[in-house]
């Protein structure tokens, strides 16, 4: 129900491999009390970073706590709400987004946004400001967020709302899928070379 794209916990993300993240900040996040607070959370970071997996990981705790909880990637959520706006039911699809305890809206920046869905956006955010907490990932920076949103006016409205009560995870480090491929190549030549080396004997 909580539409998470799969089921990824604090447990198993390797704090040792992204050092530039503050585990006593993620710590802190783990009490809830950002939800309590109705705060708000953005992980920034270039792709592959974890961004994804530790906003999923705070959701899915969230839900543990018995929060209600939902997950969107912002593409989908503008393809949402893009149709409801031409089936005149935006009020009620905003509604339904905003009524949620935990919001956790991913990939902010991955795809271009015109400035129909830059406001409907900022009308969710709008919102759901100081009721509910919203979590957020992005491969952007925030000095980047008005070519997200196509209008500087309508990014710094949304930054403002956003940041306002916000505790933001800036993760600088290497790609997890890349330090992935770079082991599975790295067994694969130690597998031929073995069996080269079993060959020649």
């Amino acid at each position: 129900m909580s539409g998470f794209p799969f089921r990824k916990t604090f447990d198993v993300f390797d704090f040792t491999f992204q050092p530039s993240i503050d585990k006593a900040q993620i710590d802190e996040l783990c009490t809830m009390r950002f939800v309590e607070n109705r705060e708000n959370v953005v992980f920034l970071g270039t792709p592959g970073v974890g961004k994804t997996h530790l906003a999923v990981a705070l959701g899915i705790l969230a839900a543990q706590n018995r929060y209600s909880t939902y997950y969107i990637n912002c593409s989908s959520l503008i393809e949402q709400l893009n149709k409801a706006h031409f089936e005149n039911r935006l009020a009620d699809r905003l509604k339904h987004f905003a009524k949620y305890r935990v919001l956790i809206i991913d990939e902010i920046g991955y795809l271009p946004m015109d400035i129909n869905g830059a406001n409907m956006f900022f009308q969710l955010i709008a919102k759901r400001y100081e009721k509910n907490s919203t979590i957020l990932t992005s491969n952007k920076t925030f000095s980047q967020w008005n070519e997200v949103f196509s209008d500087l006016t309508i990014a710094s409205a949304i930054l403002d709302r956003i940041l306002h009560h916000c505790t933001v995870v800036s993760i600088k480090g290497e790609s997890y899928r890349l330090k992935e491929r770079k082991e599975f190549i790295k067994s694969k030549d130690k597998a031929v070379n073995t069996l080269f080396d079993s060959d020649k004997n």
